[in-house]
């Protein structure tokens, strides 16, 4: 078959590699749409240690083509989602209730990972049960796709941000997770939800999902202008989704004494991530940080479909551009890029 893969740091391409094998608990999937991450940029550029000839890729949906012998739920011929992470439901981490942390720190996520990823022709999907999902008849798999990673992300980024009912909250970078991130936060409750973006495009659709004001960062100092339009208590909440020391420091110094900071920014260079002592109350200000890799597993991803089945999200949106499989190379640089008003290309096998 043919695989999209990181050949070095720094160099990608596609060659053949072998078609999985299902295990028996297991399944082969047969892609039908995929989406390229940033963090498929991140891993070609280093962050995660060379490797060579990793099958990259995390989010795809398509047809079960075969599964093993103790596979109860699914058959060839199902459609299907996976989750971008999917864990060992058995391992020590999910017995603690961290499958996203199995094989140890952000192991739950396997695929372009510890594992060949889902840009090929055939992935290879473990402990298939818990980590597929059907797709609803009358979801698309290109709409179905974001529920891998960007709705369940910045999801989750809203979910540990312990948003309560009419409270507010500030989302800073409003690329596809910090979108759903602050479509997150409306459902999640919040009264206000103030977004910090200077793309046109990104902020237009940032107010789609539901942000009450969109903070421009080069135009305007963003603490200080969410500290005015709280009258100076600070949010709520604040949820960093860019992966930036600057925007996790901005965090802690818009959130009140007492809220919470949720970091879903995959903090991909440098060697720390500083908090503000004063923002931080100098250590004492009761500020909850949580951090996340988003859940696995097929209740949260049965519970995704359900959402875009009922008509609650729409992320079709976000999808900027389309390629074939044969054509993903493109794809990829122009994520590596950001050119041409990207936000997600589509992978069309």
């Amino acid at each position: 078959m043919k695989a999209f893969v990181m050949k070095e740091i720094g160099e990608v391409g596609v060659i053949e590699k072998d078609k999985p094998e299902a295990g028996p608990n297991d399944a082969i999937l047969k892609p039908t749409k995929g989406l390229v991450c940033t963090s498929d940029v991140h891993t070609v550029g280093g962050a995660i240690g060379e490797k060579n000839d990793l099958t990259l890729g995390h989010e795809v949906v398509g047809i079960v083509d075969a599964v093993g012998e103790e596979v109860d739920l699914f058959e060839p011929g199902d459609r299907v989602a996976v989750g971008a992470i999917t864990p060992d439901w058995g391992s020590d981490a999910s017995q603690r209730g961290y499958p996203s942390q199995s094989h140890g720190a952000l192991g739950g996520w396997m695929f372009a990972n510890v594992k060949d990823g889902t840009f090929a022709e055939y992935v290879h999907v473990n402990d298939a049960d818990a980590n597929l999902a059907k797709i609803p008849e009358g979801v698309k798999d290109e709409i179905a796709v974001y529920v891998a990673d960007m709705l369940s992300t910045g999801f989750a980024g809203a979910e540990n941000a312990e948003i309560p009912i009419g409270g507010t909250v500030a989302v800073f970078a409003q690329g596809p997770v910090g979108l759903m991130a602050t479509k997150g936060a409306m459902l999640k409750g919040a009264a206000k939800v103030y977004a910090v973006e200077t793309d046109s495009a990104r902020a237009e659709l940032a107010r789609r999902y539901g942000a009450d004001e969109v903070i421009d960062f080069q135009t305007v100092d963003p603490v200080k202008r969410i500290m005015e339009l709280t009258e100076g208590k600070g949010v709520d909440s604040a949820i960093e989704a860019l992966g930036s020391s600057k925007t996790f420091e901005d965090c802690v110094n818009v959130t009140r004494p007492g809220g919470t900071v949720s970091n879903i920014g995959y903090h991909g260079q440098g060697d720390f991530v500083r908090i503000p002592r004063e923002g931080w109350g100098v250590g004492m200000s009761d500020i909850t940080i949580n951090t996340a890799l988003c859940p696995g597993g097929r209740v949260r991803l049965q519970r995704l479909l359900r959402l875009l089945d009922e008509g609650k999200v729409d992320p079709s949106p976000m999808t900027t551009h389309k390629f074939g499989f044969e054509n993903i190379e493109a794809g990829f640089k122009l994520m590596k890029t950001k050119d041409d008003g990207v936000i997600k290309p589509l992978i069309e096998f």
